[in-house]
């Protein structure tokens, strides 16, 4: 199929590129030039583990190309794609502005029927809206179609060359048959592509991140209540995940979610409860515990050092909201070097990926350093935000030399207390006993 894809953020970048990887001809477009002019070098903006690759393949092949005007190639596309940003307004609520414009130029320009297809993270009743604006401007045929995307930073390949399930809301036969033989190379092993409504399917991106940040928000309050009765996350983890009807994923305590998509879904739907006068409690209270968790890290450090870190030089593994992305947006690093250096501490700072972005947010606030041995030299204390496999298992001796103090305080408890405690090391938790 011809198809066109509005937006080269990460979402629309992941779509194009996996869409060609199978046969399709696929253009993507974005009217930011100098992104388009690196896209066509082969320079992405995102770190992504293997798109770079899959990239420069289906662009040397010929099926995927770049474009900073859309009238082309929607006109001869048979779907287009809008894949643009939904940034949240100061309500909560997703800003449309966007895609309405998308909608517009898409209108605009296409010749005979065209499916539209909603990628971007929309609220309910925003195809109806997408509708209403294409319907303005053209009396081609067209439907408009909800398909959200359900991809975790890191793995985005994977979750879409290989889904769980494939969401498509349509009002059409005919756009549900397209839509199906669109997907069917992904869903060859029998995983399915789930056919609804058009708002049931703008519902469900919504209700997926919201389960999944709410277990997360669960398990860092059973994590503090067991600091509070001295027991042990882990094993109260355990022991929960090995009920089929909780499953074990999003049971691990930490500082907290970040990145694009849990903190801007839960306050939309939040705020699209509201406008149907309804209260929606349970994520209002994960959103809360979100927040404070995110400082719970800065609040052992204190404690620790009873409120007196000022001169104090801590190194920090970790800035990403998570491994395997360079992301950095909510990340709750960024609330532990905020809330350490208001009481004077300092910082010494190491990621795998994120050290750019890092950057750009962050100035010369922070020392950014080379590797993660180097952050530890002058430090008192480690602290580690994110759980990178490049700090799973690293030289235990070389960080209890280097350290001012063999002092850790563990944001993702990525070690066990016992092993460290037999080390030699000061090691500090969440959720878990420390040990002598």
């Amino acid at each position: 199929m011809k198809l066109t894809v509005i937006g080269t953020g990460y979402v629309g970048l992941v779509v194009g590129v996996c869409f060609a990887e199978v046969g399709n001809e696929v253009v993507c477009v974005d009217v930011d030039e100098t992104k388009i002019q690196d896209l066509q070098r082969g320079i992405i903006p995102i770190y992504e583990p293997g798109l770079k690759e899959m990239l420069d393949r289906v662009v040397a092949n010929g099926r995927l190309s770049f474009a900073t005007e859309s009238a082309p190639s929607v006109a001869r596309a048979d779907v287009v794609f809008i894949a643009v940003g939904t940034p949240p307004d100061e309500d909560g609520s997703a800003d449309l502005q966007h895609v309405l414009e998308a909608a517009r130029e898409i209108g605009q320009s296409m010749k005979g029927y065209t499916i539209i297809v909603d990628k971007s993270t929309v609220p309910v009743g925003t195809a109806d809206k997408v509708r209403e604006v294409v319907a303005s401007v053209c009396d081609e045929e067209f439907d408009v179609v909800s398909n959200p995307e359900f991809l975790k930073e890191g793995a985005a390949l994977n979750d879409f060359l290989k889904p769980d399930r494939v969401v498509v809301g349509a009002d059409s036969e005919r756009a549900r048959k397209i839509m199906q033989q669109l997907y069917a190379p992904f869903v060859r092993t029998g995983h399915p592509v789930l056919m609804m409504g058009v708002r049931s399917a703008e519902l469900t991106k919504y209700a997926a991140n919201s389960m999944l940040a709410t277990k997360i928000s669960f398990m860092n309050e059973i994590a503090t209540l067991c600091d509070r009765v001295g027991a042990n996350v882990d094993e109260v983890r355990q022991g929960i995940g090995s009920d089929s009807r909780i499953g074990t994923q999003f049971l691990f305590p930490g500082v907290g979610y970040g990145g694009s998509c849990f903190p801007k879904d839960v306050k939309a739907i939040i705020h699209t409860a509201g406008e149907y006068d309804y209260d929606f409690q349970i994520l209002k209270s994960v959103e809360a515990v979100n927040a404070t968790q995110k400082r719970r890290l800065v609040e052992m450090v204190l404690q620790h050092y009873k409120g007196e870190v000022k001169g104090k030089t801590f190194a920090l593994w970790g800035l990403a909201f998570k491994p395997r992305t360079d992301d950095m947006r909510e990340a709750p690093s960024l609330e532990i070097i905020a809330g350490l250096m208001e009481h004077g501490a300092t910082f010494r700072c190491f990621d795998p990926e994120a050290m750019d972005y890092a950057r750009r947010l962050l100035g010369d606030r922070v020392t950014f350093v080379k590797d993660q041995y180097e952050a530890l030299s002058g430090a008192d204390a480690l602290l580690i935000a994110t759980e990178w496999s490049d700090f799973r298992t690293p030289d235990f001796g070389r960080m209890r030399d280097t350290l001012a103090e063999p002092l850790v305080f563990d944001g993702r408890n990525i070690y066990r207390p016992e092993a460290m405690a037999e080390r030699g090391f000061q090691y500090h938790s969440i959720g878990r006993p420390n040990k002598a």
